[in-house]
């Protein structure tokens, strides 16, 4: 029987100005140094892609549509693909959301599958989002090669979802600016999709 291939490289975007804080829907820009990671990793990848799909903030939207320029490949937007909604903490470096509030930062890290961010998205809800676009993007582009152009902490949700590994687990994952994690699914009548983490990193 027939086996179709799929295969989804996920990139997160590269260092944004304002340094390290909660930026989450906070539409920030690149800084010249996340632009050349983000350049350096694509010029890394010798085999390219059918289709380039990116979250809408402009962190990864402008380099995607760079990206979709040069080398002649579709793009498209999907708004579910933006990070999550980080609430009073949007714009805050790590240290102060920390001093803030201790408590719910102890819980967002240990436990974030049952944490939100003070008055930001639900991490439940954050979750269902992700996992539906993801989901419907791989059914829709069954046997391309995709780029996804994304966040850490969606990244993160999509890894943990594919690989069956509880929603707890995510802060536990490493996804530096400019990493690329790869995924092949693999479809055969009659069968349920089986998808493989080829790389990451």
């Amino acid at each position: 029987m027939s086996v179709t291939t799929s295969r989804i490289d996920l990139l997160r975007h590269g260092a944004c100005e304002g340094g390290e804080i909660f930026r989450g829907s906070t539409d920030v820009a690149l800084s010249a140094q996340g632009w050349g990671q983000m350049r350096d990793k694509v010029a890394a990848v010798s085999d390219g892609w059918d289709r380039i799909i990116s979250s809408p903030l402009q962190r990864c939207v402008r380099f995607a549509e760079e990206l979709s320029e040069q080398r002649g490949i579709a793009l498209s937007v999907d708004d579910n693909l933006r990070e999550i909604h980080f609430g009073d903490w949007e714009g805050l470096p790590h240290s102060e959301a920390q001093q803030r509030d201790p408590e719910v930062w102890r819980q967002f890290w240990q436990s974030p599958e049952q944490a939100s961010p003070p008055n930001g998205e639900a991490m439940s809800d954050f979750c269902a989002r992700i996992t539906s676009s993801l989901d419907r993007i791989a059914e829709r582009h069954q046997g391309e090669s995709l780029l996804l152009v994304v966040h850490g902490a969606v990244i993160r949700v999509m890894i943990c979802h594919w690989l069956g590994m509880p929603m707890g687990a995510m802060t536990r994952l490493s996804v530096p600016y400019a990493g690329l994690s790869r995924f092949h699914i693999y479809r055969q009548p009659g069968r349920e999709p089986w998808v493989q983490l080829h790389s990451h990193g």
